[in-house]
């Protein structure tokens, strides 16, 4: 199949292309990107909502740019593509099946503790979770929004706030001691909905 006026063809041999994109040929990307797109997206929404797939697709061809070097242009792209989509549409199936395990868990261990059923949606967890939060002591706090919201390493905390490896680790561990004892068995949940 034609890709485009280029005629540059998508074959299992498609190591031309890959080495061009282990350059950083944008154009290349490009090319890539419109040929598998579609197909990715079929296949992708087959396990997932429209939206699902297309963020998973989204996140693929950002996989893709990002780790251009590493690519190796005698593997098919095509079989890395699907292979990579399929992963992550089955980790997200497995990530919303577990965190709805735990959440159904949680309900039942402490249904005969409160009589308003409400009390158990996301939007009454996360106002617990920000309580939570605002008694966190700030030192503690800063490291945990470091980890948890911009995702960075213990060694990128560290680094950002001129302090030992093993400082930031007994920080986190204390912001998470601080968190068991605030929202006890809710934390689990907590947890889950927010990675």
């Amino acid at each position: 199949m034609y890709l485009d006026a280029n005629h540059i063809m998508f074959k299992e041999d498609n190591s031309h292309i890959s080495r061009k994109l282990n350059k950083g040929d944008e154009a290349t990307f490009e090319k890539i990107y419109k040929h598998f797109t579609p197909p990715l997206f079929s296949f992708a929404s087959q396990y997932l909502s429209n939206e699902e797939a297309e963020n998973v697709v989204q996140e693929t061809m950002i996989w893709l740019w990002t780790n251009k070097k590493t690519i190796i242009p005698e593997m098919s792209l095509k079989s890395l593509l699907f292979t990579i989509v399929k992963n992550k549409c089955l980790n997200k199936i497995k990530s919303d099946n577990t965190k709805y395990r735990i959440l159904e868990e949680i309900k039942n261990k402490v249904s005969k503790q409160f009589d308003d059923p409400d009390f158990y949606y996301e939007q009454e967890l996360m106002t617990l979770y920000k309580n939570a939060l605002k008694t966190m002591p700030v030192l503690y706090l800063e490291s945990f929004e470091m980890s948890r919201v911009q995702k960075m390493t213990h060694n990128e905390i560290a680094e950002a706030l001129g302090m030992s490896k093993q400082t930031v680790n007994y920080r986190l561990s204390k912001a998470l001691e601080h968190l068991r004892k605030e929202l006890k068995e809710y934390l689990p949940i907590i947890l889950a909905l927010l990675s």
